[in-house]
């Protein structure tokens, strides 16, 4: 049985706010791979949780619920061949839950869809580009969240908008332009 955590970030309601908070419910699955060495998933993403939250580009899909499945690159391989037919493995996948609707204030968590991690790409990613594992992580589940909110990069106007996305939210919690090859070259030895 695949070990399940929960990550719920709340923003916080003032007394004065009548309205419930906003919420975005992302369940952590370990689906194949061994992910352990990476420690507690769910807890390292509870920052970038929060933060997506509080960012206005979100507000309208919330409150909404994700699941985030942690794979090795054999499962990654298979479900991008079958998916995409690129036969190959992949950092991430993400699979929308159907139309991307905004959500009326107030109204129960609506199922964004799922979030797939290739463990052995992550890890060589975060090593070629000498990040930390878990600013890797961030990005990728940032990413996947964006595109089960909608948001795409397969035309340059619809890029620049999601990169612009990721760049905001992550530096807010401290974490590199991951589009800024510059800033990612690792050092000479």
């Amino acid at each position: 049985m695949p070990d399940t955590d929960t990550l719920v970030a709340a923003a916080e309601g003032g007394a004065e706010d009548p309205e419930p908070p906003r919420r975005l419910g992302l369940d952590v699955i370990v689906e194949t791979g061994d992910w352990a060495p990476l420690g507690d998933v769910a807890a390292h993403l509870a920052p970038l949780i929060a933060q997506l939250e509080q960012h206005p580009a979100a507000q309208s899909y919330l409150p909404a619920t994700a699941c985030l499945a942690l794979a090795d690159n054999a499962t990654m391989r298979r479900l991008n061949g079958q998916f995409r037919s690129k036969d190959k493995p992949t950092n991430v996948l993400s699979f929308p839950a159907g139309a991307v609707a905004r959500r009326p204030h107030g109204s129960e968590p609506a199922a964004l869809g799922d979030i797939i991690l290739g463990l052995e790409t992550v890890l060589h990613e975060a090593s070629q580009q000498g990040i930390g594992v878990h600013d890797h992580i961030q990005h990728l589940v940032l990413h996947g969240l964006l595109h089960l909110m909608g948001h795409d990069h397969v035309r340059e106007a619809q890029a620049q908008i999601m990169e612009g996305l990721e760049i905001e939210i992550l530096g807010a919690l401290g974490i590199v332009n991951p589009y800024d090859e510059a800033a990612l070259e690792p050092a000479a030895p």
